[in-house]
């Protein structure tokens, strides 16, 4: 019997199967969930063709988690499929690259940042708040962040839409806390996601782990992210809320 045997899991975000997204979504079905999927726009047709590639082909919902209509009508669209939920994934981070990352911090315009901060880190509020009605004492909320209490290289406002989520969390984890829903993240070293691929110099972050990681750290593998994200959404960890777990070899502990 898996950890997550009997859960019923949205997975908001998942675009390609190399994301973190798509790997949580293998790691919660093979531990027992029952998983929905989400995505929208011209990548929910990918999103449908790479569901079939997981052990179970999952539910696809239509979710714009900064479309207020969208998020309005997520509950009658999960209840199409299963009668509420234990857990939601937020898989969601989105900066535009020609204009916020790159070493363009000092040059990045107001509605791109505005749109980073909304779709990175509103949204973490959006979707747990639509979430909500689905769900009840046990439930559990896991987002994805990149350690955002340093700055980085090439990172630039999408370090600070990270600081956002990551204080969103902290304050998501304050107000779902006594309908016993509990908010946690997890900070993943850098991986070759999608998302990675279109940040300019991101391989500048890749070679620092290679060297500083004291466990190593393998770029390639969404595995240790996607496990622990799935032990968050478990039983394991009752009384955490508010949490940032790091899934980065050791590197942020270490100080050179």
């Amino acid at each position: 019997m898996g950890i997550l045997e009997g859960k019923r899991i949205l997975v908001a975000g998942v675009t390609m199967d190399s994301s973190i997204g798509f790997a949580t979504a293998k790691v919660a079905q093979e531990q027992g969930a029952t998983v929905l999927i989400s995505n929208f726009g011209r990548a929910l047709g990918i999103t449908r063709r790479i569901a079939k590639r997981l052990p179970v082909e999952p539910a696809v919902l239509e979710l714009d988690v900064t479309d207020d209509e969208h998020l309005a009508r997520l509950p009658e669209l999960v209840r199409e499929h299963v009668d509420g939920l234990d857990g939601v994934v937020h898989s969601i981070a989105y900066g535009n690259p020609e204009t916020l990352l790159g070493g363009k911090f000092l040059t990045g315009p107001w509605p791109d940042v505005a749109q980073a901060v909304q779709v990175s880190a509103y949204s973490l509020m959006s979707l747990a708040t639509a979430c909500k009605p689905l769900m009840g004492p046990g439930g559990s909320v896991v987002g994805l962040t990149f350690d955002a209490t340093v700055a980085w290289p090439a990172y630039d406002w999408m370090g600070v839409a990270k600081a956002g989520l990551e204080s969103c969390s902290r304050y998501l984890a304050r107000d779902l806390g006594p309908d016993g829903i509990r908010v946690n993240l997890v900070s993943a070293g850098p991986l070759r996601t999608l998302a990675a691929k279109a940040i300019p110099g991101f391989e500048d972050l890749e070679a620092m782990w290679s060297s500083r990681a004291p466990l190593g750290w393998d770029n390639t593998d969404q595995e240790p992210t996607a496990k622990a994200v799935c032990a968050l959404l478990s039983d394991f960890f009752p009384a955490t809320s508010g949490e940032i777990v790091h899934v980065d070899g050791g590197f942020h502990a270490m100080g050179a």
